[in-house]
């Protein structure tokens, strides 16, 4: 049986990949170390039951597709479609769980360019001077008036683990990216701190491109 010859950039390329994943920096082993779990964050939206049965139909409840590394939240098994003010569409935006008391879209910069809206980087929940965009569900549509946002860089903590390495809530922080392509500092992030939390770092899609990284990946929070 005759095989065809492998194109040697082709292996180059499959070298190149299985090395970037060996050379990933793995969960510091030093407890003096501040280590967290990197999440990035695609973009998303969170709603309202009312906004639920709008989009989806009366009596509709959103159903785990997936669990998230927060404890509690989940990747539910419903979509929708943005639309922003030059009629573009953004299709598959995942709504995530449980509801909340108020709808929230969450965009990257390069998003919100694509979509022609210029939402403000914000903590979540943080809707003052905020716009919106029309969702579109496969029963019904809602125009959000406000809570389109750009999340800001944050990291949740777990009460224990903020008690130990000298942090509290809404503390800001630097935090070492380091990797074989791009080492990088990220200044102003926010701490998130709960008993239900898990040490986790969010950044949006747009971060996690320029620093070559990946969920699974680890960062150190410096002060």
């Amino acid at each position: 049986m005759m095989v065809d010859e492998v194109d040697p950039r082709a292996i180059e390329e499959i070298v190149r990949r299985v090395m970037d994943r060996l050379v990933r920096e793995e969960p510091p082993t030093d407890p003096n170390r501040k280590a967290v779990r990197i999440g990035v964050s695609v973009r998303h939206l969170h709603l309202c039951q009312e906004h639920v049965e709008i989009l989806f139909g009366q009596g509709y409840h959103l159903e785990p597709r997936n669990e998230l590394y927060q404890k509690d939240e989940y990747a539910s098994t419903s979509v929708v479609t943005l639309v922003g003010p030059r009629m573009r569409c953004m299709d598959q935006v995942r709504v995530l769980g449980p509801t909340r008391d108020q709808s929230q879209v969450e965009v990257s910069r390069t998003d919100a360019i694509f979509l022609g809206i210029d939402p403000p980087v914000r903590p979540s929940g943080n809707h003052e001077g905020t716009g919106g965009v029309i969702v579109v569900g496969p029963v019904g549509v809602i125009h959000l008036k406000r809570g389109v946002i750009r999340a800001n860089r944050h990291i949740h903590i777990h009460t224990s683990d903020a008690q130990r390495w000298g942090l509290k809530d809404n503390d800001t922080v630097r935090v070492r990216i380091a990797n074989v392509h791009k080492s990088t500092i990220l200044e102003g992030v926010q701490v998130r701190v709960r008993d239900s939390f898990r040490a986790e770092m969010h950044v949006d899609t747009d971060d996690a491109n320029a620093c070559s990284v990946s969920t699974g990946d680890f960062a150190e929070i410096l002060d």
